[in-house]
């Protein structure tokens, strides 16, 4: 084997690594908006119980727009 050969084949393993680092990085935004989203929801139950059929649907409806960025992120990265 040749040393351009090898040289080459680090630099597709590095470059390919590259993306799985940066999906990760994405994934913590969307996962902390979740976690505020869900906490938020559960305080706003307990304040007000005769409200929590809508609370749930608003809190299902914030937790789908925010594991949208999560599925963005993981899009932009085969893109790029």
């Amino acid at each position: 084997m040749s040393l351009a050969y090898l040289a080459q084949e680090t630099v597709e393993t590095t470059a390919s690594g590259y993306g799985a680092i940066g999906y990760g990085l994405a994934a913590i935004g969307p996962g902390i908006g979740v976690g505020i989203v869900v906490g938020k929801a559960i305080e706003g139950m307990v304040r007000q119980p005769e409200m929590a059929g809508q609370v749930r649907t608003t809190m299902f409806l914030g937790i789908a727009f925010t594991e949208a960025l999560a599925l963005i992120g993981l899009v932009a990265g085969f893109i790029f």
